[in-house]
Protein backbone atom coordinates (compact mmCIF):
# COMPACT_ATOMS: atom_id res chain seq x y z
CA UNK A 1 0.00 0.00 0.00
CA UNK A 2 1.52 3.31 -1.04
CA UNK A 3 0.93 6.46 0.97
CA UNK A 4 -1.13 9.05 -0.86
CA UNK A 5 -0.57 12.78 -0.45
CA UNK A 6 -3.42 14.44 1.39
CA UNK A 7 -1.93 17.90 1.79
CA UNK A 8 -4.74 20.04 0.41
CA UNK A 9 -2.93 23.35 0.83
CA UNK A 10 0.46 22.47 -0.63
CA UNK A 11 0.29 25.29 -3.17
CA UNK A 12 -1.05 27.89 -0.71
CA UNK A 13 0.91 30.09 1.66
CA UNK A 14 0.68 28.41 5.07
CA UNK A 15 0.46 31.66 7.04
CA UNK A 16 -2.39 32.89 4.84
CA UNK A 17 -4.16 29.54 5.13
CA UNK A 18 -3.93 29.49 8.93
CA UNK A 19 -5.10 33.09 9.18
CA UNK A 20 -8.13 32.27 7.04
CA UNK A 21 -8.97 29.23 9.20
CA UNK A 22 -8.65 31.29 12.38
CA UNK A 23 -10.85 34.10 11.06
CA UNK A 24 -13.53 31.66 9.97
CA UNK A 25 -13.35 29.93 13.36
CA UNK A 26 -13.88 33.26 15.14
CA UNK A 27 -16.95 33.98 13.01
CA UNK A 28 -18.28 30.46 13.59
CA UNK A 29 -17.71 30.76 17.34
CA UNK A 30 -20.41 33.42 17.49
CA UNK A 31 -22.80 31.08 15.67
CA UNK A 32 -22.25 28.14 18.01
CA UNK A 33 -22.33 30.34 21.12
CA UNK A 34 -25.81 31.50 20.06
CA UNK A 35 -27.07 27.98 19.21
CA UNK A 36 -29.40 26.38 21.71
CA UNK A 37 -28.90 23.05 23.44
CA UNK A 38 -31.22 21.28 21.02
CA UNK A 39 -29.26 22.34 17.95
CA UNK A 40 -25.98 21.23 19.48
CA UNK A 41 -27.55 17.93 20.49
CA UNK A 42 -28.84 17.30 16.97
CA UNK A 43 -25.36 17.95 15.62
CA UNK A 44 -23.75 15.49 18.02
CA UNK A 45 -26.25 12.74 17.18
CA UNK A 46 -25.68 13.37 13.48
CA UNK A 47 -21.90 13.17 13.98
CA UNK A 48 -22.26 9.77 15.69
CA UNK A 49 -24.42 8.54 12.79
CA UNK A 50 -21.94 9.83 10.22
CA UNK A 51 -19.01 8.07 11.91
CA UNK A 52 -21.01 4.85 12.12
CA UNK A 53 -21.78 5.10 8.40
CA UNK A 54 -18.13 5.71 7.51
CA UNK A 55 -16.66 2.58 9.08
CA UNK A 56 -15.30 1.23 5.80
CA UNK A 57 -13.68 4.55 4.87
CA UNK A 58 -12.24 4.85 8.38
CA UNK A 59 -10.74 1.35 8.23
CA UNK A 60 -9.16 2.07 4.85
CA UNK A 61 -7.80 5.45 5.96
CA UNK A 62 -6.41 4.03 9.20
CA UNK A 63 -4.73 1.20 7.30
CA UNK A 64 -2.96 3.82 5.16
CA UNK A 65 -1.77 5.64 8.26
CA UNK A 66 -0.55 2.43 9.90
CA UNK A 67 1.29 1.38 6.74
CA UNK A 68 3.06 4.74 6.52
CA UNK A 69 3.89 4.69 10.25
CA UNK A 70 5.40 1.22 10.08
CA UNK A 71 7.33 2.11 6.93
CA UNK A 72 8.76 5.15 8.72
CA UNK A 73 9.74 2.99 11.74
CA UNK A 74 7.72 5.16 14.15
CA UNK A 75 8.03 4.11 17.80
CA UNK A 76 5.67 1.31 18.79
CA UNK A 77 3.81 3.33 21.49
CA UNK A 78 2.82 5.87 18.81
CA UNK A 79 1.68 3.11 16.45
CA UNK A 80 -0.40 1.61 19.27
CA UNK A 81 -2.10 4.97 19.76
CA UNK A 82 -2.63 5.36 16.02
CA UNK A 83 -4.55 2.13 15.46
CA UNK A 84 -8.32 2.53 15.15
CA UNK A 85 -10.02 -0.86 15.06
CA UNK A 86 -13.75 -1.68 15.15
CA UNK A 87 -13.82 -1.47 18.93
CA UNK A 88 -12.08 1.89 18.79
CA UNK A 89 -14.70 3.19 16.37
CA UNK A 90 -17.45 1.94 18.70
CA UNK A 91 -15.80 3.73 21.61
CA UNK A 92 -15.45 6.92 19.58
CA UNK A 93 -19.17 6.87 18.76
CA UNK A 94 -20.02 6.12 22.39
CA UNK A 95 -17.89 9.08 23.44
CA UNK A 96 -19.78 11.45 21.14
CA UNK A 97 -23.13 10.22 22.42
CA UNK A 98 -22.02 10.40 26.03
CA UNK A 99 -21.00 14.03 25.54
CA UNK A 100 -24.46 14.65 24.08
CA UNK A 101 -26.09 13.12 27.17
CA UNK A 102 -24.21 15.34 29.62
CA UNK A 103 -25.84 18.44 31.13
CA UNK A 104 -25.27 21.56 29.08
CA UNK A 105 -23.10 23.95 31.12
CA UNK A 106 -23.60 26.95 28.84
CA UNK A 107 -25.91 29.64 30.18
CA UNK A 108 -26.16 28.25 33.69
CA UNK A 109 -26.36 31.02 36.29
CA UNK A 110 -24.94 30.41 39.75
CA UNK A 111 -24.33 32.29 43.00
CA UNK A 112 -27.19 34.70 42.32
CA UNK A 113 -27.74 36.92 45.32
CA UNK A 114 -29.24 40.30 46.27
CA UNK A 115 -26.92 43.10 47.25
CA UNK A 116 -27.87 45.87 49.74
CA UNK A 117 -28.43 48.20 46.78
CA UNK A 118 -31.24 45.98 45.51
CA UNK A 119 -29.36 44.58 42.51
CA UNK A 120 -28.91 40.85 41.94
CA UNK A 121 -25.41 39.63 41.08
CA UNK A 122 -24.57 36.18 39.74
CA UNK A 123 -22.27 34.38 37.36
CA UNK A 124 -23.15 32.83 33.99
CA UNK A 125 -21.16 30.03 32.40
CA UNK A 126 -20.11 30.87 28.85
CA UNK A 127 -17.89 29.32 26.12
CA UNK A 128 -14.21 30.19 25.88
CA UNK A 129 -14.62 31.02 22.17
CA UNK A 130 -12.09 29.44 19.76
CA UNK A 131 -9.94 26.54 20.93
CA UNK A 132 -6.91 25.29 19.03
CA UNK A 133 -6.11 21.64 19.69
CA UNK A 134 -2.74 20.22 18.60
CA UNK A 135 -2.32 16.48 19.06
CA UNK A 136 -0.38 13.41 17.97
CA UNK A 137 -1.25 9.90 16.86
CA UNK A 138 -4.67 9.21 18.36
CA UNK A 139 -7.31 9.80 15.66
CA UNK A 140 -10.14 9.44 18.21
CA UNK A 141 -9.05 12.83 19.60
CA UNK A 142 -10.53 14.41 16.46
CA UNK A 143 -14.02 13.24 17.42
CA UNK A 144 -13.54 13.71 21.17
CA UNK A 145 -12.26 17.27 20.88
CA UNK A 146 -14.85 18.30 18.30
CA UNK A 147 -17.69 16.90 20.41
CA UNK A 148 -16.59 18.58 23.61
CA UNK A 149 -16.05 21.93 21.90
CA UNK A 150 -19.39 21.71 20.11
CA UNK A 151 -21.32 20.79 23.27
CA UNK A 152 -19.66 23.59 25.25
CA UNK A 153 -20.46 26.18 22.58
CA UNK A 154 -16.92 26.63 21.27
CA UNK A 155 -15.46 26.62 17.79
CA UNK A 156 -12.28 24.60 17.38
CA UNK A 157 -9.29 24.31 15.09
CA UNK A 158 -7.78 20.81 15.04
CA UNK A 159 -4.21 20.01 14.05
CA UNK A 160 -3.62 16.28 14.27
CA UNK A 161 -0.30 14.54 13.75
CA UNK A 162 0.88 13.86 10.21
CA UNK A 163 0.98 10.16 11.04
CA UNK A 164 -2.83 10.13 11.44
CA UNK A 165 -3.78 12.51 8.63
CA UNK A 166 -5.87 10.05 6.56
CA UNK A 167 -7.90 8.90 9.59
CA UNK A 168 -8.33 12.44 10.88
CA UNK A 169 -9.64 13.75 7.57
CA UNK A 170 -12.34 11.06 7.40
CA UNK A 171 -13.41 11.72 11.02
CA UNK A 172 -13.40 15.50 10.51
CA UNK A 173 -15.50 15.12 7.36
CA UNK A 174 -18.03 13.13 9.43
CA UNK A 175 -18.02 15.85 12.09
CA UNK A 176 -18.63 18.63 9.60
CA UNK A 177 -21.36 16.59 7.88
CA UNK A 178 -23.12 16.16 11.22
CA UNK A 179 -22.86 19.86 12.00
CA UNK A 180 -24.31 20.79 8.61
CA UNK A 181 -27.11 18.24 9.04
CA UNK A 182 -28.14 20.13 12.19
CA UNK A 183 -28.26 23.40 10.26
CA UNK A 184 -25.15 24.86 11.88
CA UNK A 185 -22.04 26.47 10.42
CA UNK A 186 -19.53 23.71 9.52
CA UNK A 187 -16.64 26.08 10.28
CA UNK A 188 -17.39 25.43 13.95
CA UNK A 189 -14.93 22.52 13.56
CA UNK A 190 -11.97 22.84 11.18
CA UNK A 191 -9.15 20.35 10.70
CA UNK A 192 -5.89 21.61 9.20
CA UNK A 193 -5.66 20.14 5.73
CA UNK A 194 -1.87 20.21 5.76
CA UNK A 195 0.89 18.29 7.49
CA UNK A 196 3.32 21.22 7.21
CA UNK A 197 4.82 21.82 10.66
CA UNK A 198 4.87 25.56 9.94
CA UNK A 199 1.10 25.55 10.36
CA UNK A 200 1.53 24.92 14.10
CA UNK A 201 3.79 27.93 14.50
CA UNK A 202 1.37 30.09 12.53
CA UNK A 203 -1.56 28.96 14.69
CA UNK A 204 0.28 29.84 17.90
CA UNK A 205 0.44 33.47 16.74
CA UNK A 206 -3.31 33.85 16.12
CA UNK A 207 -4.07 35.43 19.50
CA UNK A 208 -6.49 37.87 17.82
CA UNK A 209 -8.78 34.98 16.87
CA UNK A 210 -7.91 31.97 19.08
CA UNK A 211 -8.61 32.03 22.83
CA UNK A 212 -6.80 28.95 24.13
CA UNK A 213 -4.45 26.21 22.88
CA UNK A 214 -4.66 22.61 24.11
CA UNK A 215 -1.69 20.37 23.19
CA UNK A 216 -1.87 16.58 23.46
CA UNK A 217 1.29 14.66 22.77
CA UNK A 218 4.86 14.09 23.78
CA UNK A 219 7.05 16.35 25.86
CA UNK A 220 8.77 17.83 22.80
CA UNK A 221 5.49 18.96 21.28
CA UNK A 222 4.17 20.44 24.50
CA UNK A 223 7.42 22.23 25.33
CA UNK A 224 7.48 23.78 21.86
CA UNK A 225 3.90 25.00 22.16
CA UNK A 226 4.43 26.36 25.67
CA UNK A 227 7.52 28.25 24.57
CA UNK A 228 6.15 29.63 21.29
CA UNK A 229 2.47 30.31 21.96
CA UNK A 230 1.16 33.85 22.27
CA UNK A 231 -2.14 32.26 23.36
CA UNK A 232 -2.92 30.77 26.82
CA UNK A 233 -2.16 27.02 26.95
CA UNK A 234 -3.92 24.23 28.89
CA UNK A 235 -1.42 21.38 29.16
CA UNK A 236 0.59 18.83 31.04
CA UNK A 237 4.18 17.92 30.21
CA UNK A 238 4.64 14.47 31.78
CA UNK A 239 2.61 11.76 33.43
CA UNK A 240 4.95 10.64 36.20
CA UNK A 241 2.34 8.85 38.30
CA UNK A 242 2.95 7.03 41.59
CA UNK A 243 1.39 4.14 43.48
CA UNK A 244 2.19 4.24 47.21
CA UNK A 245 1.62 1.05 49.22
CA UNK A 246 1.18 2.26 52.79
CA UNK A 247 1.79 0.05 55.79
CA UNK A 248 -1.96 0.04 56.40
CA UNK A 249 -2.73 -1.44 52.96
CA UNK A 250 -4.57 -4.62 52.15
CA UNK A 251 -1.62 -6.16 50.31
CA UNK A 252 -3.75 -8.28 47.98
CA UNK A 253 -5.59 -5.15 46.90
CA UNK A 254 -2.34 -3.22 46.68
CA UNK A 255 -0.82 -5.81 44.36
CA UNK A 256 -3.74 -5.68 41.94
CA UNK A 257 -3.78 -1.86 41.96
CA UNK A 258 -0.03 -1.61 41.38
CA UNK A 259 -0.05 -4.10 38.50
CA UNK A 260 -3.09 -2.53 36.85
CA UNK A 261 -1.76 0.99 37.27
CA UNK A 262 1.34 0.00 35.31
CA UNK A 263 0.21 -2.63 32.81
CA UNK A 264 -3.40 -1.93 31.81
CA UNK A 265 -1.89 0.34 29.15
CA UNK A 266 1.73 1.42 29.03
CA UNK A 267 1.71 4.30 26.56
CA UNK A 268 -0.73 6.54 28.44
CA UNK A 269 -0.09 9.50 30.70
CA UNK A 270 -1.99 7.94 33.63
CA UNK A 271 0.16 4.78 33.76
CA UNK A 272 2.16 4.39 36.97
CA UNK A 273 5.89 5.00 36.52
CA UNK A 274 7.03 4.66 40.15
CA UNK A 275 5.97 2.26 42.89
CA UNK A 276 6.61 3.36 46.47
CA UNK A 277 6.44 0.73 49.21
CA UNK A 278 6.37 1.34 52.94
CA UNK A 279 9.39 -0.26 54.62
CA UNK A 280 7.09 -1.94 57.16
CA UNK A 281 5.50 -4.13 54.43
CA UNK A 282 8.40 -4.33 51.94
CA UNK A 283 9.59 -7.80 53.02
CA UNK A 284 6.17 -9.29 52.28
CA UNK A 285 5.08 -7.13 49.36
CA UNK A 286 8.24 -6.74 47.26
CA UNK A 287 8.72 -10.42 46.29
CA UNK A 288 5.05 -10.78 45.35
CA UNK A 289 5.14 -7.60 43.28
CA UNK A 290 8.40 -8.57 41.57
CA UNK A 291 6.96 -11.93 40.56
CA UNK A 292 3.79 -10.38 39.09
CA UNK A 293 5.71 -7.73 37.20
CA UNK A 294 8.16 -10.29 35.86
CA UNK A 295 5.25 -12.35 34.57
CA UNK A 296 3.92 -9.22 32.84
CA UNK A 297 7.30 -8.52 31.27
CA UNK A 298 7.96 -5.36 33.28
CA UNK A 299 11.56 -4.44 34.11
CA UNK A 300 12.07 -3.09 37.62
CA UNK A 301 14.58 -0.37 38.42
CA UNK A 302 14.94 -0.26 42.16
CA UNK A 303 16.51 1.52 45.10
CA UNK A 304 19.22 -0.27 47.08
CA UNK A 305 16.69 -2.05 49.28
CA UNK A 306 14.72 -3.23 46.23
CA UNK A 307 17.91 -4.48 44.56
CA UNK A 308 18.84 -6.46 47.66
CA UNK A 309 15.40 -7.99 48.15
CA UNK A 310 14.42 -8.92 44.59
CA UNK A 311 17.53 -8.37 42.45
CA UNK A 312 16.14 -5.51 40.37
CA UNK A 313 18.21 -3.30 38.10
CA UNK A 314 19.61 -0.25 39.92
CA UNK A 315 17.56 2.94 39.67
CA UNK A 316 19.38 6.18 38.85
CA UNK A 317 18.32 9.64 39.99
CA UNK A 318 16.94 10.25 36.49
CA UNK A 319 14.69 7.18 36.79
CA UNK A 320 12.65 8.85 39.53
CA UNK A 321 11.87 11.65 37.05
CA UNK A 322 11.22 9.29 34.12
CA UNK A 323 8.01 8.79 32.18
CA UNK A 324 8.86 5.39 30.70
CA UNK A 325 5.65 4.90 28.66
CA UNK A 326 6.59 1.25 28.43
CA UNK A 327 7.24 -1.90 30.50
CA UNK A 328 9.69 -0.33 32.97
CA UNK A 329 8.85 0.63 36.55
CA UNK A 330 10.92 2.46 39.16
CA UNK A 331 10.55 1.01 42.68
CA UNK A 332 11.53 2.62 45.96
CA UNK A 333 11.12 1.55 49.58
CA UNK A 334 10.24 4.54 51.78
CA UNK A 335 10.17 5.06 55.51
CA UNK A 336 6.56 6.00 55.97
CA UNK A 337 4.00 8.50 54.74
CA UNK A 338 6.13 11.63 55.12
CA UNK A 339 8.86 10.23 52.89
CA UNK A 340 6.33 9.02 50.31
CA UNK A 341 4.65 12.42 50.05
CA UNK A 342 8.02 14.18 49.85
CA UNK A 343 9.13 11.85 47.04
CA UNK A 344 5.95 12.41 45.02
CA UNK A 345 6.04 16.18 45.40
CA UNK A 346 9.72 16.26 44.41
CA UNK A 347 9.82 13.84 41.49
CA UNK A 348 6.21 13.73 40.29
CA UNK A 349 4.65 15.75 37.50
CA UNK A 350 1.49 16.76 39.43
CA UNK A 351 -0.59 14.40 37.27
CA UNK A 352 -2.01 11.42 39.19
CA UNK A 353 -0.94 9.64 42.37
CA UNK A 354 -2.65 6.98 44.47
CA UNK A 355 -2.26 5.58 47.98
CA UNK A 356 -3.33 2.09 48.98
CA UNK A 357 -4.28 2.06 52.66
CA UNK A 358 -7.10 1.35 55.10
CA UNK A 359 -5.72 3.99 57.47
CA UNK A 360 -8.15 6.93 57.30
CA UNK A 361 -5.75 9.48 58.76
CA UNK A 362 -3.02 8.49 56.30
CA UNK A 363 -5.30 8.69 53.30
CA UNK A 364 -6.60 12.11 54.36
CA UNK A 365 -3.05 13.43 54.68
CA UNK A 366 -2.16 11.98 51.30
CA UNK A 367 -5.19 13.65 49.68
CA UNK A 368 -4.37 16.97 51.31
CA UNK A 369 -0.59 17.10 50.91
CA UNK A 370 0.08 15.50 47.52
CA UNK A 371 0.03 18.41 45.07
CA UNK A 372 -1.34 16.70 41.96
CA UNK A 373 -4.27 17.20 39.63
CA UNK A 374 -5.78 13.81 40.56
CA UNK A 375 -5.11 12.22 43.97
CA UNK A 376 -6.62 8.80 44.63
CA UNK A 377 -7.22 6.29 47.40
CA UNK A 378 -7.32 2.52 46.83
CA UNK A 379 -7.76 2.72 43.07
CA UNK A 380 -5.64 2.37 39.93
CA UNK A 381 -4.07 5.51 38.47
CA UNK A 382 -5.42 4.46 35.09
CA UNK A 383 -8.83 5.77 36.15
CA UNK A 384 -7.52 9.35 35.75
CA UNK A 385 -9.50 9.87 32.59
CA UNK A 386 -12.35 12.11 31.53
CA UNK A 387 -14.53 9.20 30.44
CA UNK A 388 -14.04 7.41 33.77
CA UNK A 389 -14.63 10.65 35.71
CA UNK A 390 -18.02 11.05 34.01
CA UNK A 391 -16.94 13.99 31.87
CA UNK A 392 -17.58 12.19 28.60
CA UNK A 393 -14.59 12.41 26.31
CA UNK A 394 -11.81 14.61 27.64
CA UNK A 395 -9.96 17.26 25.69
CA UNK A 396 -6.80 16.65 27.69
CA UNK A 397 -5.27 16.57 31.14
CA UNK A 398 -4.13 19.77 32.80
CA UNK A 399 -1.51 19.87 35.54
CA UNK A 400 -1.68 23.67 35.62
CA UNK A 401 -3.67 25.43 38.32
CA UNK A 402 -5.20 28.02 36.01
CA UNK A 403 -7.70 27.77 34.38
CA UNK A 404 -8.55 24.06 34.60
CA UNK A 405 -6.88 21.14 36.41
CA UNK A 406 -7.07 17.40 35.84
CA UNK A 407 -9.14 15.88 33.02
CA UNK A 408 -10.65 18.77 31.06
CA UNK A 409 -14.25 18.21 30.06
CA UNK A 410 -17.17 20.49 29.31
CA UNK A 411 -16.88 22.76 32.32
CA UNK A 412 -13.15 23.19 31.69
CA UNK A 413 -13.99 24.52 28.22
CA UNK A 414 -16.14 27.28 29.63
CA UNK A 415 -15.55 30.31 31.79
CA UNK A 416 -17.85 32.61 33.76
CA UNK A 417 -18.95 36.18 33.43
CA UNK A 418 -20.82 38.28 35.95
CA UNK A 419 -24.46 39.04 35.26
CA UNK A 420 -26.40 41.73 37.09
CA UNK A 421 -30.19 42.21 37.33
CA UNK A 422 -31.92 45.28 38.58
CA UNK A 423 -35.15 47.26 38.61
CA UNK A 424 -34.02 50.79 37.88
CA UNK A 425 -31.39 51.04 40.63
CA UNK A 426 -28.82 53.81 40.24
CA UNK A 427 -25.60 54.18 42.19
CA UNK A 428 -25.18 57.07 44.61
CA UNK A 429 -21.78 57.45 46.28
Amino acid sequence: MAEQSVDRVADQDVDAYVLDVAQRARAASRDIAAADTGARSRALKAIAEAIDGARAQLAEANAEDLFAANSAAIDQPLIDRLELNAGGIDQMIEGVLQVDSLPDPVGAISDLSYRPSGIQVGRMRVPLGVIGIIYESRPNVTADAASLCLKSGNACILRGGSEAIHSNIVIADCVRAGIEAAGLNPDIVQLFQTTDRAAVGALLKQNAYVDVIVPRGGRGLIERITNESTIPVIKHLDGICHVYVHRGADLDMALEIAVNSKTEKYAVCNAAETLLIDADVADEFLPRAAERFATAGVTLKGCEVTQQRVGSEPATEDDWYAEFLGPTLAVRVVNGLDEAIAHINRYGSAHTDTIVSDDYAATRRFLTEVDSASVMVNVSTQFADGFEFGLGAEIGISTDKLHARGPVGLEGLTTQKYVVFGNGEIRKR
